[in-house]
């Protein structure tokens, strides 16, 4: 296998990427001057030394500087952590946020649970999930946000992160909610509007 093919294949790995669209990102490469794809090649290269993962929602973030465990968002003393809101990934946070009415804190999950299969649950952050909540509910949690996509396997994913957190939901009568009337059956919330996500959000159930 060559070079170019190699490429290919690695844009294919790509979330939602198919074979035709990886074809045409590697082409498009081949006609960029050398000094961008330097850049592009410097920028993959640097981004283990200046992006980290968050210690608390598991997001990935841009270092402002020197080592930072925890995102903008966990550090913020203004958050409210009465609210934990769980997503699927980090594209999910983004378009939340971009909702303007959530000032909660987040998990990212890293994945969903498929309906018809069990194998994906070993990819999933349920341990972390489970040390969070339990941090979080020996402080002022009161309330599980459960932000999945609107489709079989969301739904699913739902079912099994409630499973996951029955003890403690059920010790310290924690509320759990899902959203609410705003996005249509199928919808993932990373392609979701933000006024579609604040409806969502506000008749959560």
């Amino acid at each position: 296998m060559n070079n170019l093919d190699k490429l290919i294949r690695h844009f294919e790995n790509f979330p939602g990427i198919g074979a035709r669209q990886a074809r045409r990102f590697a082409f498009h490469i081949l006609t960029l001057p050398q000094s961008e794809t330097q850049e592009i090649s410097d920028l993959i290269l640097s981004l283990q030394s200046t992006v980290a993962e968050c210690q608390s929602c598991h997001r990935f973030f841009a270092r402002s500087g020197g080592e930072a465990s925890l995102c903008q968002l966990c550090s913020d003393p203004n958050r409210d952590r009465t609210k934990l809101t769980v997503v699927e990934r980090d594209t999910d946070i983004q378009a939340i946020e971009r909702s303007g009415v959530y000032d909660g804190l987040y998990f990212v999950l890293g994945g969903t649970v498929p309906l018809l299969s069990s194998k994906e649950t070993k990819a999933l952050r349920s341990g972390a999930l489970k040390a969070v909540v339990e941090q979080r509910t020996s402080e002022d949690l009161s309330e599980i946000i459960l932000a999945f996509a609107v489709n079989p396997d969301g739904e699913n994913t739902a079912r099994y992160v409630e499973s996951l957190l029955r003890d403690y939901i059920t010790t310290h009568n924690l509320k759990v909610s899902q959203l609410g009337r705003g996005l249509s059956t199928g919808s993932e919330l990373e392609y979701a509007d933000p006024e579609t996500i604040k409806n969502a959000l506000l008749n959560r159930h």
